[in-house]
């Protein structure tokens, strides 16, 4: 088939080269034909005319010896909504990273004639912007999300041949080798990792011959530095969160002990003590990291077990603990011992670690009182020379969850026990044998084999105590004695019984006040209340409110089987701007109450009870979150968001007093703010 074309004749740049040939589009055209005609499956060294590149001649040969259709009019496209899904979550990095580029290029372009589109490691397109026009046409060659345009698909083309060479490129008009696509012209770089270098795609200019301009390569390079240097930023980001989960998981880790971090695709982001670039032995295998360097493959389940498998046999002998970032397994830990640990103490640390952290995302919140309480409990349940813990907090702020938090974290068999007693709803008289236990006969209705105590059901693990300010009088001194001597004596019986017992002892009442009172012995208090932690109220938690809607939404959605709730922006006004007296447990009873009354799905402010909707506007500690839910629509992720801009605003930018306004850390506020794909310049 033979293409007539317009005669052109152009100077072009041959990708980073400063040479320059003419350009000829009928002799090219000519010479296509003629290489077709030849049979080039057949040569092995094609002598190309010298009015055809060499690049292009080649990547001809290339695309005719894959059997490429000469004659084609399209490139392969997949419009399968699920693959499209898949690609748009294994790219998502290289989406963020170019999000910046594309926004500001994509305004530039409308009524050029020109699109930019991005295309991945395989030349599969995942994004597309730029002239409407051109994007509509582009669909008639398949140039849209979903088009495959490397050369074993297409052929001779802008990003298929940028990605064989690896250098920025450019492929006009009639250099294409499949027909249908000679009317176009087009430029690609090549984007590479910053880590180790790998090309993971390609941006590339392309439109109707007309576009082309010698310096298109020049804007699409300059375009994949762009990419490159925000992929750069995000690493870095990425690594220092990964540090971060590390250094809060708490490992056996001495400074003499060697560590590698690795990332979600099992590379090398951070070594210390293990020597780059030779070969090392460490343990009982060759140990060569480098940062960029691939170690190993992260399984998707990021349990322990599985972790351990997909260790390579010379890292075996490593700790190895899951590292991961808002839920999803995102890293790893490699801690190599300097001197050699029994593996089975490894095993033990490792399955501790994984109920802390099990313990930890059970309890729901981001604001910074909440992380500070978090952040003692889980030092109280690594320590071995802390014994006790006193909580304190109001009613319903989850205090036996912190009592959870330290058994978990202190568990040295899957075994060890947790007691809870809710010393409000004992009886006077029974509170002896509830704690410590009585011998049969002991008192009037004792049972006639004798009963341990709490104490004695929780030896070897963690009592839970809760409104230990209920306790009576009489009973605290006892209670003072056990605890220091760590034997205990049921009712009855002299002989004393050891036990080894952590105690969480919680309270909603100020024991400072109750001892001033006379109600509390000074001593006992000063033997719980060695550290001390306070929970605060929910009322004082900023955006935390949001989250636990947004779990509880999802808990109770996932055990009945139905959709989720849809909030109007009113009713979040409501409930942002409420006291919550009760609490989370007030709030987790209202979203249950919600599920079985609500007609339908959505909740209106008539849907909520009159002592929320009676608070209304009035609070000043929800205007803020109560400003957002009123910009937005009726989603919890966007009340979020405008409640992060709302709060950029009010603090003229300035993050510091921008995570305290919000209740957060500063790396939480970081973290939110890519979430939400806010810039920090926003001000």
């Amino acid at each position: 088939m033979k293409i007539d074309a317009l005669p052109a004749r152009t100077s072009l740049a041959t990708g980073q080269m400063a040479l320059s040939i003419d350009y000829d589009e009928r002799a090219t055209m000519r010479a296509w034909e003629s290489f077709l005609a030849e049979d080039p499956k057949c040569a092995r060294d094609p002598v190309h005319p010298s009015h055809v590149r060499s690049l292009i001649h080649e990547s001809w040969h290339r695309s005719a010896t894959g059997g490429i259709n000469a004659q084609g009019i399209e490139a392969p496209l997949s419009s399968d909504r699920d693959e499209i899904e898949y690609l748009t979550r294994a790219n998502a990095e290289l989406l963020s990273a170019a999000r910046r580029s594309f926004a500001s290029l994509g305004q530039l372009l409308d009524g050029t004639g020109a699109m930019l589109v991005l295309a991945d490691s395989d030349g599969v397109l995942i994004d597309a912007i730029g002239d409407k026009k051109t994007l509509h046409d582009g669909m008639d060659i398949h140039l849209a999300i979903g088009g495959k345009w490397n050369e074993d698909a297409v052929g001779t083309n802008g990003i298929g041949t940028a990605l064989w060479t690896g250098e920025p490129t450019f492929v006009h008009a009639a250099e294409h080798f499949c027909a249908g696509i000679k009317s176009w012209t087009c430029a690609g770089a090549p984007i590479r990792d910053p880590l180790d270098g790998k090309i993971i795609g390609v941006v590339d200019l392309s439109g109707y011959s007309p576009i082309f301009r010698p310096h298109n390569t020049a804007l699409v390079a300059a375009t994949a530095r762009q990419i490159e240097k925000a992929l750069a930023e995000q690493q870095q980001e990425q690594r220092t969160r990964l540090l971060e989960a590390f250094i809060s998981s708490a490992p056996s880790y001495r400074r003499k002990d060697g560590l590698v971090i690795v990332d979600h695709r099992g590379r090398a982001i951070f070594c210390n003590n293990v020597p780059d670039g030779e070969t090392t032995e460490m343990m009982d295998g060759p140990m060569e990291p480098g940062r960029g360097r691939w170690l190993m493959n992260l399984p998707s389940s990021g349990s322990d077990a599985d972790l351990i498998r997909a260790l390579p046999a010379h890292l075996r002998s490593c700790h190895i603990t899951p590292l991961k970032l808002d839920g999803d397994l995102r890293g790893a830990a490699l801690v190599f011992p300097s001197v050699p640990a029994v593996s089975s103490a490894a095993v033990v640390h490792r399955e501790v670690n994984k109920h802390l952290q099990d313990a930890v995302a059970m309890i729901v919140g981001e604001s910074e009182a909440l992380q500070a309480a978090i952040d003692v409990a889980c030092r109280v349940a690594r320590s071995g020379s802390v014994t006790s813990l006193l909580v304190e907090g109001e009613t319903g702020v989850g205090k036996e969850l912190f009592a959870r938090l330290v058994h978990a974290g202190s568990r040295r068999t899957a075994n060890d026990p947790f007691i809870a007693m809710n010393c409000g709803a004992i009886t006077r008289d029974l509170f002896g044998s509830e704690l410590f236990g009585h011998v049969a006969g002991a008192f009037t209705g004792a049972s006639r084999e004798g009963k341990p105590g709490v104490f004695e059901l929780a030896n070897g693990g963690v009592l839970s105590l809760d409104e230990i300010g209920e306790l009576p009088l009489e009973i605290q001194p006892f209670l003072l004695r056990v605890l220091e001597e760590r034997v205990v004596h049921r009712i009855g019986d002299s002989r004393g019984r050891p036990v080894d017992v952590r105690l969480v002892a919680s309270t909603n009442r100020d024991l400072k006040q109750e001892i001033a009172a006379g109600r509390f012995r000074r001593d006992l208090y000063y033997r719980i209340g060695a550290v001390s932690i306070t929970i605060p109220p929910l009322r004082e938690r900023g955006e935390d409110v949001l989250l636990l809607i947004e779990h509880f939404n999802r808990q109770i959605t996932t055990a009945a089987g139905e959709d989720p709730l849809e909030f109007s922006r009113e009713a979040l006004d409501a409930l942002l701007a409420y006291g919550w007296p009760g609490n989370v447990r007030e709030l987790k009873n209202l979203i249950g109450r919600l599920h079985v009354l609500t007609r339908g799905r959505d909740v209106r402010l008539r849907d909520l009870p009159e002592e929320i909707t009676a608070s209304g506007s009035g609070s000043e500690a929800g205007s803020d979150s109560s400003a957002s839910a009123h910009e937005l629509g009726g989603t919890l992720v966007e009340a979020k968001r405008q409640a992060m801009k709302n709060a950029l605003a009010a603090e003229g930018g300035n993050l510091s007093r921008v995570a305290l306004r919000l209740g957060i850390s500063r790396p939480t506020l970081y973290r939110k703010l890519d979430q939400y794909g806010i810039r920090r310049g926003f001000i």
